[in-house]
């Protein structure tokens, strides 16, 4: 009797890892499949690509979608503006918020909850666009660099999911360290803020992808100024001008490289775009990976 049901088992566990195993690959393949065939798309011949029937190969190999991007000379100094941008905010961001959320997690700070309470209603309600755009204005942060650091330095859902993991936190570490002398400034680098790699990583991730990918704020904000100008913001204005070319479709908007006339277009520059913006988070991500579901499981845990 023990056999059979032994057998059985075994027989439903394979027959499960089989299934699910099928099932996972069905996935992995449409999630990969729209990004490999836009990566096949950016290096393709423009006028080929309009012929379809292009999958997971290029036809004719060509860079051309790739030289319309970048003839422009603002586009590099718009990355670096992008990358300072990223790095700046992440870092303040993870640590300021992170500060703060120690903060509201000791039992003993007499204004926790009406700080808490005024974060959580930022998630619900906003001013709206104008009364933000007048308030930047009065700060003096048009066409300033800090304009893309400091509206966002403190998030309230990452401040809550940082928070959450800290209270999980044994309380006795803080104890035993108050009592051998240390304050919290102390209490916080040393020891709180390391046992929080997994739920930082995590909260990084995040402000790094939401700051990488913006243009809005550019667009409002530093527009005039061509040197705080980011790569996001450029290749919006490049996308906008390659998909407003309607008298030939096959020239990319007044971009002259010296080939032959039909060899851009707009759906392969926008391809081509597709994979310069996303390439930079496709290098980051595996380095934060293995601390994302553990953070953010963690940090979701309900108080």
């Amino acid at each position: 009797m023990k056999t059979a049901t032994f057998q059985n088992n075994r027989l439903e566990a394979i027959l499960f890892n089989t299934l699910n195993g099928f099932f996972m690959l069905f996935l992995v393949i449409v999630t990969l499949y729209p990004f490999l065939h836009t990566l096949t798309v950016s290096f393709n011949e423009g006028n080929d690509t309009l012929r379809g029937g292009l999958y997971l190969w290029p036809r004719i190999w060509s860079l051309q979608n790739y030289r319309a991007i970048f003839i422009s000379g603002t586009i590099y100094h718009a990355a670096w503006i992008s990358v300072a941008r990223t790095v700046t905010l992440t870092v303040l961001g993870v640590f300021l918020t992170s500060m703060l959320a120690y903060t509201l997690a000791q039992p003993h700070y007499l204004f926790r909850k009406i700080i808490g309470v005024f974060f959580v209603l930022t998630m619900y309600f906003n001013a709206g666009l104008i009364p933000n755009y007048f308030l930047i204005k009065q700060l003096g942060l048009l066409n300033s660099f800090w304009v893309y650091i400091l509206p966002g330095l403190v998030s309230a859902f990452n401040l809550i999911v940082i928070r959450t993991y800290i209270k999980s936190l044994p309380g006795s570490l803080i104890e035993s360290a108050k009592i051998d002398g240390a304050g919290d400034f102390t209490i916080f680098l040393r020891i709180i803020f390391p046992l929080c790699t997994p739920v930082l990583a995590t909260i990084a991730l995040f402000i790094a992808v939401g700051s990488w990918n913006s243009w809005f704020d550019t667009f409002l904000y530093a527009s005039s100024d061509i040197k705080l100008s980011t790569l996001q913001y450029e290749m919006m204005k490049l996308l906008g001008s390659t998909m407003s070319s309607n008298s030939d479709p096959a020239l990319l908007n007044g971009v002259n490289t010296g080939q032959s006339k039909g060899m851009v277009t707009p759906a392969s520059v926008r391809a081509a775009i597709t994979i310069v913006t996303a390439v930079p988070i496709l290098l980051v991500y595996p380095f934060l990976q293995r601390f994302f579901v553990v953070g953010l499981n963690l940090g979701s845990v309900k108080e």
